[in-house]
């Protein structure tokens, strides 16, 4: 068990249950309940689900408690487990339970339940090497005898793109924010000297339970990157001084729909312990069996369980920038899942010349909603691998993160707005927010305007 978990460990406890054992194949099944029966558990005592600071974020911005916030009956799962089902996943905003088990019989009998609606297949598999299968991205090793740059170093002109520079100089590098990025691993960033001062909340593995994030995938650690490196000269993200939750929901060895339950655990476990802000960069829409894809027509946020989860995340008051994907130049071409959510604020990528990166996916969604919602850099972005080098990486994976940080920045400097109040600071800064479109969405932000925007809006509103 990560040394960070310990004291959130009853709160883990309701949101992820460990799988055993491993190595012949299995398959896991989602089994959607009727209902999520009684644990006991009331509003008027969310302490018994909910962390102080997720209640206190409710409070904050006036978002009652309600039955979604509420965990399954263990009843529930133990009648699961006693019919061949093991639960490893749960989710109780949507009543659903991942299973696993060694016959895929097992399906049909839980099927015949009383307490069970439904039952998907979402994995099959057994214990094997772990391979990348998170967002396709590049990077390129910046020359040794490349010179030092300002106090932001390398990444001065993904901040200065977005006029992140005069905001942080007006006092506010995220302090106090509580930031949950949810990404493929973290390797190495407890050893890497950029993240020297970084403030750690906690980790979580969802994929492998109580195993580090700190090994393997090396993805999360350059978005971490562009969000809390804190090494002037060299590098500087765009919120240094927010505290962090890192998580791990990708599971790199196949691509199956498992990898919407385990985001869905982790963005409910994120919302439990309190955060404010996440920043994903992981997106769907193929999976290893091709029966399970989904289609384009499919993009109106209300169909794929990860969109699903991602506009809950919005109600529940924390503030989701997901990234649009890198299917621009592909044959989908289009955002990937959950960035068709409502609520949420999708980004996309451009270039050093304010031009849409050729890879970055596009709008509209299925029910033409205007996405991605706004762009920052994506090409060419300052990012440190696991090494801890200085890399020159391009994704919307990137993009996202260096707009995540200034948005809770912004927020910093009005805690008690709510954060769709914050979105629409940020759209209505938007270099193309008169004319919106499918490829920019509302263009690149000004976070100083909407930071002046956002006095203005305050001091009105305490009149």
């Amino acid at each position: 068990m990560c040394r960070y978990v310990g004291i959130f460990i009853g709160l883990l406890m309701f949101s992820l249950i460990s799988l055993d054992s491993w190595g012949e194949e299995r398959f896991r099944f989602r089994v959607y309940l009727k209902d999520k029966g009684d644990g006991g558990y009331s509003v008027d005592k969310p302490e018994a689900y909910l962390s102080r600071e997720a209640i206190q974020r409710r409070v904050r911005q006036g978002i009652p408690l309600s039955e979604s916030d509420f965990p399954i009956a263990r009843s529930y799962l133990d009648t699961l487990a006693a019919h061949g089902g093991e639960p490893i996943l749960k989710s109780k905003w949507f009543s659903t339970v991942v299973v696993s088990c060694s016959d895929s019989a097992v399906a049909t009998r839980l099927s015949e339940l009383s307490i069970v609606d439904s039952v998907k297949w979402i994995w099959k598999g057994e214990e094997k090497a772990e391979r990348s299968r998170y967002e396709k991205q590049t990077s390129r090793l910046i020359p040794a005898d490349e010179p030092e740059k300002s106090f932001y170093g390398y990444a001065e002109k993904q901040i200065e793109m977005l006029n992140g520079i005069k905001l942080h100089e007006a006092g506010f590098k995220g302090e106090g924010v509580r930031i949950a990025v949810i990404d493929a691993g973290f390797a190495n960033v407890e050893r890497i000297s950029v993240f020297d001062s970084l403030r750690i909340l906690g980790t979580l593995n969802v994929v492998f339970p109580g195993e580090s994030v700190f090994i393997g995938d090396e993805h999360g650690t350059k978005v971490l990157s562009c969000l809390a490196a804190d090494t002037p000269g060299m590098m500087v993200g765009t919120a240094p001084h927010a505290s962090y939750w890192l998580i791990k929901s990708e599971d790199g060895r196949s691509e199956y729909p498992i990898e919407e339950d385990y985001w869905t655990a982790a963005v409910e476990f994120a919302d439990s312990v309190g955060v404010d802000v996440i920043s994903s960069s992981l997106g769907y829409f193929s999976f290893d069996a091709k029966e399970l894809n989904y289609n384009q027509e499919q993009l109106d946020g209300k169909t794929s369980l990860i969109s699903k989860a991602a506009h809950v995340v919005s109600t529940k008051g924390i503030l989701l920038f997901s990234s649009a994907g890198n299917e621009g130049s592909g044959d989908w071409g289009k955002i990937t899942f959950p960035a068709d959510a409502t609520g949420i604020l999708t980004v996309g990528s451009v270039t050093e010349h304010k031009k849409k990166s050729p890879f970055s996916s596009v709008g509209l969604t299925a029910d033409y909603r205007i996405k991605p919602d706004m762009v920052a850099l994506g090409s060419g972005c300052c990012v440190v691998d696991s090494s801890g080098n200085i890399r020159y990486g391009s994704g919307t994976s990137f993009a996202t993160p260096i707009l995540a940080g200034l948005g809770a920045c912004l927020w910093q400097a009005f805690p008690d707005i709510t954060s769709q109040e914050i979105l629409s600071l940020l759209l209505r800064s938007g270099s193309k927010v008169r004319r919106p479109d499918a490829e920019l969405g509302y263009g690149i932000p000004d976070v100083y305007k909407a930071y002046k925007r956002g006095r203005k809006y305050v001091a009105r509103t305490e009149r």
